[in-house]
């Protein structure tokens, strides 16, 4: 028997990085509800007491960006100033101005020619047979510890929690089959009077237990705030910027990443339509019994809508060549910028839900790449 670990990690809502994301994507969202066809590129900083939004912006509504950074700072839960951050008087400095031409005249549809992709890259979707979402284990356990951190905060089942935290959880795998966890990692921040005891005790018994159950077992090792004390956080203990952390929107580490973020884009960008797309894509794959593990790439070139690659790779666990899966993936599956926006719906203000405790595995009425709907069609096409 082969036995080795994997590691993976999540942050909470209010992560600095990820307050990053919420903003940008919120504001994308406030843009398509009244233009679906507005362009968005946006990006975001947060350090202490203070937003900067910058970016790229055409459209033909009018979004008060204040406004939307403040009422997302209020639900994430950064509502008092000893957080160094507050939803009501922190500053709010913009920088936005108009997509350049030179990118919309090869994304926008005309006449004499199709929607491109809105730029160049490589973006890849993977799923796998580990867990009913068909996702990897440690990313999931990881996201299900940082989600209880929030719900905890939130419904004062530990009202000392502040809004920053981390996760980590390494699984135990056994001839590639997960086995157990071998280790969790928790970065809660907490208020200053908390002693570190009730705060190791509480988020063993209230977070982590909840959150990983069966997996865990009397070996299993828990680090709960290593330096002893996790007071100062969010913005004013670290610096967050927009896309910085891709590894925990997608799949932990154990499936590849083309390097593209996802938040502050509307789908005309690739980095994220295409990205959901491969997702889609692998997950039928498996969904279909094709595979136990699949990874899709797809690869785009700036004003160009026919995909310039299709790659898929099973690692020796397919059930037919990977030759025919990728040659059924072309036949079931739109590629095309335009085909997969359509597919997938992506033109509604749905981002904002995206941005916090993972794009992918999670069940939500409004992702529709997360769908196994071409799974029969699919088989059928590999000649399965």
């Amino acid at each position: 028997m082969v036995t080795k670990i994997f590691s993976s990690e999540s942050v909470t809502e209010g992560h600095p990085d990820k307050i990053c994301d919420q903003v940008s994507d919120a504001i994308l969202d406030a843009i398509l509800k009244d233009d679906p066809k507005g362009r968005v590129a946006i990006e975001t900083l947060v350090t202490t007491g203070t937003v900067i939004v910058a970016g790229e912006v055409t459209t033909r509504t009018y979004v008060d960006v204040q406004k939307v950074v403040r009422e997302t700072l209020q639900e994430i839960g950064y509502t008092n100033p000893e957080y160094g951050m507050d939803s009501k008087d922190c500053g709010v400095l913009t920088a936005i101005h108009e997509q350049s031409p030179d990118i919309a005249v090869g994304v926008d549809a005309k006449k004499e020619h199709e929607q491109g992709a809105g730029d160049q890259g490589m973006m890849f979707g993977y799923a796998c047979n580990e867990t009913p979402q068909l996702m990897p284990l440690p990313i999931m356990l990881a996201h299900a510890i940082t989600r209880k951190l929030s719900e905890a905060r939130k419904g004062k089942a530990l009202a000392w929690l502040r809004p920053d935290g981390k996760s980590q959880v390494s699984v135990e795998y056994v001839d590639g089959v997960p086995k157990r966890v071998a280790t969790v990692v928790v970065a809660a921040q907490h208020d200053p009077d908390v002693p570190e005891a009730t705060v190791k005790k509480e988020i063993i018994e209230k977070v982590v237990k909840p959150a990983c159950g069966k997996w865990l077992d009397a070996k299993t090792n828990y680090f709960v705030n290593g330096t002893g004390i996790f007071v100062v956080g969010g913005p004013e203990g670290d610096t967050g910027v927009t896309g910085r952390k891709i590894i925990v929107d997608t799949y932990g580490g154990m499936g590849r990443h083309g390097g593209g973020c996802f938040s502050g884009k509307d789908p005309s960008k690739v980095d994220r339509s295409a990205a959901y797309m491969a997702r889609y894509i692998a997950k039928n794959v498996v969904a279909a019994g094709l595979a136990s593990r699949c990874e899709v790439q797809i690869s785009y070139c700036i004003g160009v809508a026919k995909p310039t690659s299709v790659y898929v790779d099973t690692f020796g666990t397919g059930t037919v060549p990977d030759d025919r899966i990728e040659q059924a993936v072309e036949k079931v599956f739109p590629l095309k910028p335009a085909q997969i926006i359509a597919h997938l719906n992506l033109l509604r203000p749905i981002y904002r839900k995206t941005a916090a405790y993972g794009h992918f595995g999670r069940e939500e009425p409004e992702f529709a790449w997360e769908k196994t709907d071409k799974a029969a069609e699919l088989k059928k096409a590999a000649g399965a």
